[in-house]
């Protein structure tokens, strides 16, 4: 399933929006949000919850609801932006922003999931590639069953090229950093073309079934059931799977991420004067 899955009739779409705008009545707006409700489900599966949760995906449901309320509300097909994805976006949003309020991890699965991130980090360094199983298990002092929670709780921390990369002055994610600008300067084209390159040599240093998984998300945008269902994996060994892969580019791609940060050039007063520095 993708958000194009939920528009299929476009002309009946279209009339529903016409109506709509025309009106703005309650019985149109409402048609319109119960048509959309699959995407909320869809995103919710797209973050790795399943029903099988019980009242935390209920709840999860509800605040995606509300995000796509919003989006409705919002929405103006002038900017030229289907609603299925602009409304992904909102519920999305909106279901973070639940997460970050509950902080429903424990202190301690917190805390096990930023070790691990800081354990690729520092492997990534030393190994020049991505670690195994078993060595991040001996650098932690793991057991594989631990290490396993672990990154499921790293998952649970959104662990994803969606969210922020590690920034001390804005918030960047890292689709955002490897997007196209437009009309960039040569040295920034310069600069996208080795991240794009460094990206690519990082992707094909991971084990085939991370690239898999990655293609098939972000790609392919199946949630991860379907991957599983695919894969012939478990939902769970999924998550852990697209955890382990974003840990290991994110790692590999700290670097050249923060040189990219660095400004080339800039000035400071002394002595009145201005010092390129």
């Amino acid at each position: 399933m993708t958000t194009n899955d939920i528009d299929t009739r476009p002309q009946e779409e279209a009339a529903l929006w016409k109506r709509y705008f025309k009106k703005r009545d309650a019985a149109n707006r409402d048609a319109i949000i119960l048509r959309y409700v699959p995407l909320v489900h869809y995103v919710l599966g797209r973050l790795g919850f399943s029903p099988a949760l019980g009242p935390e995906y209920e709840d999860l449901a509800g605040q995606g609801l509300l995000g796509l309320i919003d989006a409705v509300d919002r929405y103006d097909p002038s900017h030229g932006t289907q609603f299925s994805t602009y409304a992904t976006l909102r519920i999305r949003g909106q279901m973070l922003d639940a997460l970050r309020a509950q902080d429903w991890l424990t202190r301690a699965a917190r805390r096990r999931a930023r070790q691990v991130q800081a354990a690729y980090a520092e492997m990534w360094s030393t190994l020049h590639r991505a670690p195994t199983d078993d060595e991040l298990a001996r650098h932690l002092n793991l057991t594989d069953d631990d290490l396993r929670q672990a990154l499921m709780d790293a998952g649970r921390v959104m662990v994803s090229l969606d969210t922020l990369s590690h920034s001390d002055d804005g918030d960047e994610s890292l689709h955002e950093l490897l997007a196209d600008e437009s009309q960039p300067d040569p040295a920034e084209q310069l600069d996208e073309h080795d991240l794009r390159r460094q990206l690519v040599l990082v992707l094909k240093g991971l084990p085939e079934r991370e690239q898999q998984v990655l293609a098939m998300y972000y790609h392919e945008q199946l949630t991860m059931k379907e991957i599983g269902a695919v894969l012939d994996l478990s939902e769970s060994r999924v998550c852990q799977l697209h955890a382990r892969a974003v840990l290991n580019m994110r790692a590999a791609m700290g670097a050249t991420v923060k040189d990219r940060r660095v400004p080339r050039s800039r000035h400071t007063a002394r002595e009145g004067g201005m010092v390129h520095v």
